[in-house]
C-alpha cells in the first residue's frame, strides 16, 4: 500500500507542471465562457448594429498577433511564467473595463477588443509555448483532449449560468455579476501560476528566420496554411451564430442553453476522440470532422429557428473534437520535427499565431465590407458559406504532410514522433 502512495506521488511530482497548467487552462475556459459570449450580447443591446461587433472582434483579432510578437521577445528574454501572468493580468483589466465603463460600452468597442486581444497574445503565446516544453509525444494527445474537456467544460457551465443570472436579475444587473465573476477567475489564475517552475529562456528572438522557414520546410508551410484557413472561418463564426441565437429567442438563458447543449457534446465527443484517434488516424479524423463542420452551415443558412440552431450545435458539438485533438497534436509534432525546434519554439508558436489572426482578419475586414455595403440578411450567409469551407480546408493542407521515422533532434522534448502515414 505504501509503495502504491509512494508511486502515485512520484507520478503527481513528475508531471506536476502539466495539472498546473491544465488548471490554469480550466479557469480561463470558465472565465471566458462565463462572460466572452454575453460581452457580444451586451455591446448588441447598446448598438443594435453587426459593425460594432465586428470592430470589437477585429480588435482582438489585429492586436492578438502583434502582442505574441512582442510576448514572445519577451519570453526569449524573461521567464515564460511571467509572460502568462502578463496575460491574465490583462484579461483582469478587459473585465474591470467593461464593469467601469458599463452603459458604455459598445462606443468603446475598439478599445475594450484591444484589452481583450492583448490579454489573448499574452496568454496564449505563453501557454503554448509551456504546453510544448511540458508536453511530450506520449502525453500531447492526452494534454490536448483533457484541455478540450475542461474547455468544453467551461463552455457547458458558464454561459448556462451566466445565462441564467443575467435573465433573474433586472436591468444589466446580471451583466454586472458575470464580468465581475469573471474577473474573479482570471485572478486566481494568476495566484495559481505561482505554483509553476520557473522556466527561463536564452537567446535571440529569431522571428523573421522562422517565418522564412516555411520555404526550407514543406510541412511547416502546410501547417500554417492550415491555421491561415482555420482563422477564414473563426474570425466570423465567433460572434454571428451567439447573435443569430439571441435574435431568435431574445433571451440570454436560450443563448447559455445553446452553449451548454454544444459543449455538453463536446465533452463526450473530446473524451472519445482522445480515446480512439491514434496518430495514424489524425488525418481521416480531420476530414471527418471538417466534412461535418462543413456540412453544419446548411442547415441554418437557408431557414433559421431555435430547433435548427439546436441541431447545428449538435453537429458542431461533434465535428470540433474530432478534427481539433489531431489537428493539434499534428502541429505540435511538425513543430517538434521542425528546424532547432527547442531552442526555436517560441518563435514557431508566434509564426503561427500570426497566420491564424491573418485568416481572421480577412474575413472580418470582408465581412464588415459586406454589411457596410449590402444588407445583411443577404449578405451574411453568403459570407459563411464562403469562410465556413475554412476548416474543410485544413485537410487539404495537412493531408501531404509526413513527418518520417523518428529520429533523436536536438530538441527540448524526449521526441519521438509517430509516422505520419496516413494520408
Amino acid at each position: 500500500m505504501q509503495k502504491m502512495i509512494l508511486f502515485f506521488q512520484d507520478k503527481m511530482e513528475s508531471n506536476r507542471d502539466l495539472l498546473i497548467l491544465l488548471l490554469i487552462g480550466g479557469l480561463y475556459s470558465l472565465g471566458i465562457f462565463l462572460s466572452n459570449t454575453f460581452v457580444n450580447i451586451y455591446l448588441w443591446k447598446q448598438s443594435g448594429d453587426y459593425i460594432t461587433i465586428a470592430n470589437y472582434n477585429l480588435a482582438i483579432c489585429l492586436f492578438q498577433p502583434v502582442t505574441f510578437i512582442l510576448a514572445g521577445k519577451l519570453a526569449k528574454k524573461v521567464d515564460r511564467i511571467i509572460v502568462l501572468r502578463l496575460g491574465v493580468i490583462f484579461l483582469c483589466l478587459f473585465f474591470l473595463c467593461v464593469l467601469l465603463i458599463g452603459d458604455k460600452a459598445s462606443t468603446y468597442n475598439f478599445l475594450l477588443g484591444s484589452l481583450l486581444g492583448i490579454g489573448y497574445g499574452f496568454y496564449w503565446l505563453a501557454y503554448n509555448v509551456l504546453t510544448f516544453e511540458i508536453t511530450e509525444p506520449e502525453t500531447r494527445d492526452f494534454f490536448n483532449g483533457f484541455l478540450g474537456i475542461l474547455q468544453s467544460l467551461g463552455g457547458m457551465t458558464g454561459p448556462l449560468l451566466a445565462g441564467a443570472i443575467i435573465a433573474k436579475m433586472a436591468d444589466n444587473i446580471g451583466y454586472t455579476v458575470i464580468f465581475g465573476v469573471s474577473f474573479a477567475l482570471f485572478a486566481c489564475a494568476v495566484g495559481i501560476s505561482l505554483l509553476l517552475k520557473r522556466r527561463g529562456a536564452e537567446g535571440v528572438f529569431h522571428f523573421k528566420r522562422i517565418l522564412g522557414e516555411r520555404q526550407r520546410n514543406k510541412n511547416w508551410n502546410r501547417i500554417l496554411r492550415a491555421h491561415f484557413y482555420q482563422g477564414l472561418r473563426e474570425g466570423i463564426f465567433a460572434f454571428v451564430i451567439s447573435i443569430w441565437v439571441f435574435l431568435v429567442t431574445k433571451s440570454e438563458f436560450a443563448l447559455g442553453t445553446f452553449n451548454m447543449f454544444l459543449s455538453g457534446l463536446s465533452v463526450i465527443f473530446y473524451l472519445i476522440a482522445t480515446k480512439f484517434i491514434k496518430p495514424s488516424m489524425r488525418k481521416k479524423a480531420i476530414l471527418i470532422g471538417a466534412t461535418l463542420l462543413y456540412a453544419s452551415i446548411f442547415i441554418i443558412i437557408i431557414d433559421i429557428n431555435y430547433l435548427l440552431l439546436m441541431i447545428y450545435a449538435i453537429v458542431i458539438g461533434i465535428a470540433y473534437p474530432v478534427i481539433n485533438v489531431p489537428y493539434v497534436s499534428l502541429t505540435f509534432d511538425v513543430i517538434g520535427k521542425a528546424w532547432k525546434a527547442g531552442e526555436m519554439r517560441v518563435e514557431y508558436m508566434v509564426v503561427r499565431e500570426l497566420f491564424l489572426n491573418s485568416g481572421r482578419v480577412l474575413s472580418i475586414i470582408v465581412f464588415l465590407a459586406g454589411v457596410y455595403f449590402f444588407d445583411a440578411e443577404k449578405v451574411i450567409p453568403i459570407l459563411l458559406m464562403i469562410f465556413g469551407a475554412g476548416h474543410f480546408m485544413i485537410y487539404f493542407a495537412v493531408r501531404n504532410i509526413y513527418l518520417g521515422s523518428p529520429k533523436k533532434k536536438e530538441i527540448l522534448l524526449k521526441e519521438q514522433i509517430t509516422d505520419e502515414k496516413n494520408r
